[in-house]
């Protein structure tokens, strides 16, 4: 009997310590995660808190935080877009052919970029909702071969340079000591934030996550949210590919390979489930950060790349299994 009550004790104990790492709950322990991992790389390289580094560690995040919004969302319906890379690599290829080589106006070039971008991301959606492909895994993986294909055939494997300042603003610039692409991240993490926290189609995302058939039976339509989803993760892959042409004055069809691991692993690491239903946009955010923190501090340390990718590995497995954790948590509770 006593040992009965004690292990009950035990699996409370269990059950509060996932609770506090659902996405549903407290931002403390992500947060302490980050800060943690700041001050373990500040020890090991002292050149990491040095102003020019930390610039270019925010400069790095915020191409992955542009991009991972689309994941977010995506896996937020209890999906996945592993097409992200493609869509980016895609979408700045035609720009550099209309901004470049046929002159076209340079903020025209962008908005064909974005629509590129969404149009891919559309057709993505329409995948899942008109053909009924059993799950965006399938669709999105095919959808990446086929952008990554088309980014190399449209120039014949070739690179782009030679954009005008207008196009490289976002990516190049900085304003005082902040750099333009931290700028424009805060101000779309605080558009998201209000957008999936005030307004209908926010709730509805979060609701199609949670249940696509409870959703639809409470009049919900969630095939056009599903286009909507898919829609903006293209839209905010071409975004990030903007930033990406700023930053290295150049379009290359091979751009945004391995991105989707990076968009993953963010949203996943910020406590998004790929269950769906469960996630916050501002703990993406930190995701993000957590990956570049990590990425610059194994820089710093001289850690070999390929080793690097072997802990980003790992990263994203336990991030996995605590998310596992966090769903039979839910299920049990």
């Amino acid at each position: 009997m006593a040992n009965e009550t004690e292990n009950k004790k035990e699996t409370g104990a269990f059950q509060s310590f996932m609770a506090k790492l659902n996405g549903r709950g407290s931002n403390i322990g992500i947060v302490m995660s980050l800060l943690l991992l700041c001050i373990i790389i500040a020890i090991l390289a002292p050149r990491f808190l040095t102003i020019s580094n930390l610039r270019n560690v925010l400069s790095q995040a915020s191409l992955i935080a542009v991009y991972s919004i689309g994941e977010f969302l995506a896996i937020l319906t209890a999906g996945i877009d592993l097409s992200i890379g493609s869509i980016l690599a895609l979408s700045i290829m035609v720009m550099g052919i209309v901004a470049v080589r046929l002159s076209w106006n340079p903020l025209l070039s962008m908005l064909v970029c974005v629509g590129v971008g969404t149009a891919f991301g559309l057709f993505n959606g329409l995948l899942l909702t008109k053909l009924r492909l059993p799950h965006p895994f399938i669709s999105t993986i095919g959808t990446k071969m086929i952008g990554a294909g088309l980014a190399l055939l449209v120039t014949g494997t070739l690179s782009i340079n030679g954009f005008a300042p207008a196009v490289l603003f976002c990516g190049e610039k900085s304003i005082g000591i902040v750099p333009v692409s931290v700028i424009l991240v805060a101000i779309l993490y605080t558009l998201m934030y209000f957008f999936m926290n005030r307004t209908a189609t926010g709730r509805y995302i979060y609701a199609v996550g949670g249940n696509k058939e409870a959703a639809r039976l409470s009049g919900i339509n969630v095939d056009r949210v599903l286009l909507i989803v898919y829609s903006l993760s293209g839209f905010f892959a071409a975004l990030a590919g903007i930033v990406l042409v700023g930053r290295v004055n150049s379009a290359y069809p091979l751009a945004g390979k391995d991105y989707d691991t990076d968009a993953i692993a963010s949203v996943i690491i910020g406590g998004s489930s790929f269950a769906g239903g469960v996630g916050k946009i501002q703990n993406t955010l930190i995701g993000v950060l957590i990956i570049s923190v990590l990425r610059n501090g194994l820089n710093l340390m001289n850690v070999n790349a390929n080793f690097q990718t072997v802990v980003i590995g790992f990263v994203i497995i336990i991030a996995v299994y605590i998310d596992v954790l966090r769903n039979q948590n839910s299920k049990v509770s």
